[in-house]
C-alpha cells in the first residue's frame, strides 16, 4: 500500500501533453495560457490624467500664482493640447493624455471655476501630482503574463490591451467519467428504497468545470462484468482520461481492476495508506491515457478527485506551479489512531490575528456526502501519530476558499 506522498509522484509522474489550440479572448477565461503576454508598447502608453481638474505649469505655481485662466479642455481620448500660454491652464479630465507644455494636474475639488478662472485653493500642490506616468508600469517589450498561468479577469484584459484577440492555451483532454453500480439510477429517476441516485459523477464533473472549464462526458455500466469490459474498451480507444467511481473495492461485484488489467491497462498502484479513499486504483493505458478508479463512497471520490487529479490536470496542461498548500490551525484536539494519513473534514475561518482555523467537522464516515455542503475543505493528519491538538498547524485543502475566506 502506498502513502500519499509516493501515490502523488507516482500519478504525476503519467502527465501527458495534449497539444495547444488557438481560441477567441473571449473564450479564454479559465484555460490554461500557453504564450507570454508581452507589452506592445509602455503601460500607460503615455502620462495620463488621474484626476479630473486642471492641468498648469508647476514653475508658475511654485512661484506664487493662484489664479490661472483657462483656455481649453482637453478630453480623454483626444491628442494633446498645447499649454502655449505658461501662466494659463486646461481643464483636464480623468484618462486623458497630458496637454504638452503642463506638468502637474490640481483636482476640481481644489478649485474654485468662475468666470473663465479657476482659482486654486490649496496651497499643497507637488510637480507632477495626479499623474499616470508614462512606463511607470512596465516598459514595452515587459513580460505581462507567463505561460503557464490560469486565464481570469485580470489576464484577460491585459490581453486586451496588447490587442490579443485570440490566445494560445493547453488543449483540453477528452475525460470520460463513469460510475457504476446497480444501486445507481439517474438524477431525475425516483429511487426505489434500495436505490440512490447518481452523484460522484456529477461532483467529477463539477469540479472540472469550476476549476479548468473542462467537460467531462458521463457513462453509467450496471454490476455486470461483460457490460463494464465492453464499455471500458470503447472509452479507453476514445478518451484520454477516464474516472471511475466505484467497484474498486475486494466486494463480489468489483469488476474494475480486473477489467482494466484484462483491457492492457497497465496498474500503478491499487489501494492508498490514507482515509477516506483507501481503495483508490491508477493506471495508464499505453502511455496515451490514465485511469483514475475512485473509491464509490462520495466523500472517498470527491477527496480524491481534488487531491490526485486535479494536481495531474494542472500539470499536464502547464499550469505555472501553484505556492505551496496553505495551512489551518485545529480549533479542537482529534484523535484518530489508524496508522493512516487522515483527511478531516472542516469548516474555515479567520481567527483576529490573521491565522486560518479550521473546526473538525467529521461527520460520519464517507458516506456522508451531506457533511461536504457544511465544511470548506480537509485538513491533512500526518500517518506517525494518533492524536493532534488544539492550536497545531497542518496542510489544508480547501474546497470552497474563495468565498470561506472572506
Amino acid at each position: 500500500m502506498h502513502t500519499v506522498k509516493q501515490a502523488e509522484k507516482i500519478i504525476l509522474d503519467h502527465c501527458l501533453e495534449w497539444g495547444l489550440e488557438t481560441v477567441p479572448l473571449e473564450q479564454s477565461w479559465g484555460r490554461i495560457l500557453r504564450e507570454d503576454l508581452r507589452a506592445d508598447r509602455d503601460f500607460p502608453p503615455f502620462d495620463r490624467v488621474t484626476m479630473d481638474g486642471i492641468a498648469i505649469r508647476h514653475e508658475r505655481f511654485a512661484a506664487g500664482q493662484r489664479r490661472f485662466p483657462v483656455v481649453g479642455v482637453q478630453a480623454a481620448g483626444q491628442p494633446p493640447l498645447n499649454l502655449a500660454q505658461g501662466d494659463a491652464c486646461l481643464e483636464v479630465m480623468t484618462g486623458a493624455m497630458l496637454p504638452e507644455g503642463a506638468d502637474t494636474i490640481i483636482r476640481y475639488e481644489d478649485l474654485l471655476l468662475e468666470d473663465g478662472f479657476a482659482q486654486v485653493q490649496s496651497d499643497a500642490v507637488q510637480l507632477r501630482q495626479n499623474l499616470h506616468t508614462r512606463g511607470i508600469d512596465r516598459r514595452a517589450g515587459d513580460l505581462l503574463v507567463p505561460a503557464g498561468r490560469q486565464i481570469a479577469a485580470p489576464e484577460v484584459a491585459t490581453a486586451a490591451s496588447v490587442g490579443k484577440a485570440a490566445l494560445r492555451v493547453a488543449r483540453l483532454p477528452r475525460v470520460a467519467i463513469v460510475s457504476t453500480g446497480d444501486e445507481l439510477v439517474e438524477v431525475a429517476a425516483a429511487p426505489l428504497p434500495h436505490q440512490i441516485r447518481r452523484s460522484n459523477v456529477q461532483a467529477v464533473q463539477a469540479v472540472l468545470a469550476e476549476q479548468l472549464r473542462m467537460e467531462g462526458q458521463l457513462f453509467h455500466f450496471a454490476d455486470d462484468r461483460e457490460q463494464i469490459a465492453a464499455g471500458m474498451a470503447r472509452i479507453l480507444a476514445e478518451f484520454d482520461v477516464v474516472v471511475l467511481s466505484g467497484a474498486v473495492s475486494e466486494g463480489k461485484f468489483d469488476y474494475v481492476p480486473q477489467v482494466l488489467g484484462a483491457l492492457g491497462v497497465e496498474q500503478c498502484f491499487h489501494k492508498i495508506a490514507q482515509r477516506p479513499g483507501k481503495p483508490f486504483w491508477f493506471g495508464h493505458f499505453r502511455r496515451r491515457a490514465v485511469v483514475f478508479a475512485l473509491p464509490g463512497n462520495p466523500v472517498s471520490a470527491f477527496l480524491c478527485a481534488w487531491r490526485y487529479l486535479m494536481p495531474f490536470l494542472r500539470r499536464s496542461l502547464g499550469q505555472e506551479p501553484l505556492p505551496p498548500a496553505p495551512a489551518a490551525v485545529l480549533t479542537t484536539e482529534v484523535a484518530f489512531k489508524p496508522a493512516l494519513t487522515y483527511f478531516l473534514p472542516v469548516k474555515l475561518c479567520f481567527a483576529n490575528n490573521g491565522t486560518v482555523q479550521a473546526a473538525p467537522l467529521p461527520g460520519h464516515g464517507s458516506g456522508d456526502l451531506a457533511n461536504l455542503n457544511d465544511a470548506d475543505g480537509f485538513v491533512e493528519l500526518p500517518p506517525d501519530r494518533d492524536v493532534f491538538l488544539a492550536g497545531e498547524v497542518f496542510p489544508l485543502l480547501p474546497y470552497r476558499s474563495n468565498h470561506a475566506l472572506r
